[in-house]
């Protein structure tokens, strides 16, 4: 009899610790399946909330786009630069308050100062040259890219500028081919109404 009560008393021995990591590993299922479930979750919300921020950015550039178009219309417009190459010089990044292209009716102002010290004609470490537009253009694609041509003469300037204006936002380059001489310069910033910009005009030639 006491034989076979050790027996019985091992056999239930060998049935518990056969069930025990049945059951840890039944709760260590849960909790990984749970985990998985919460970065799933996780990744849902992200997903929402970067939608989202891509969504606003997009109305933002569009209602931005709308602006300067209106604003390049009205010849009424700065192209504020970040970056300003010359045809045998590299790509240099500008202060956009102080390298820009400005219309306010019939006058341009075109300005270029890359350097940061307080030098040069214009006072700011460039040159700044204004006068009068003539031979204007304006055509807009299917695609919605802006194209606005002009031609701009007085003290020191006899040039043809084009700015080119992406689709649904106000980035724009821009390109002024002096008539004069063969130093083209590229521009590439942002179009922007003029009573909203914050450029710097130094002293023109």
């Amino acid at each position: 009899m006491k034989r076979l009560s050790r027996i019985l008393i091992f056999s239930l021995a060998g049935l518990a610790l056969g069930f025990l990591p049945a059951v840890a590993q039944h709760r260590d299922g849960h909790r990984l399946r749970d985990r998985i479930q919460a970065w799933e979750r996780d990744m849902e919300e992200f997903r929402a909330r970067s939608d989202q921020r891509r969504h606003l950015r997009y109305l933002a550039d569009s209602l931005a786009g709308v602006q300067a178009y209106a604003a390049i219309q009205n010849q009424d417009f700065v192209l504020e630069a970040e970056s300003v190459s010359f045809r045998t010089g590299p790509v240099v990044f500008v202060n956009s308050a102080t390298n820009f292209i400005s219309i306010k009716g019939n006058r341009a102002v075109v300005q270029i100062a890359p350097n940061a010290f307080p030098a040069g004609p214009n006072g700011l470490g460039g040159v700044t040259v204004e006068g009068v537009i003539s031979a204007r253009e304006l055509r807009r694609s299917r695609s919605g890219k802006v194209a606005f041509s002009f031609n701009v003469v007085g003290i020191g300037i006899n040039a043809q500028v084009e700015i080119y204006l992406n689709a649904d936002s106000n980035r724009a380059t821009a390109t002024v081919y002096p008539n004069f001489n063969s130093n083209t310069v590229w521009m590439t910033g942002q179009v922007v109404p003029y009573e909203n910009s914050r450029v710097v005009e130094g002293n023109s030639l």
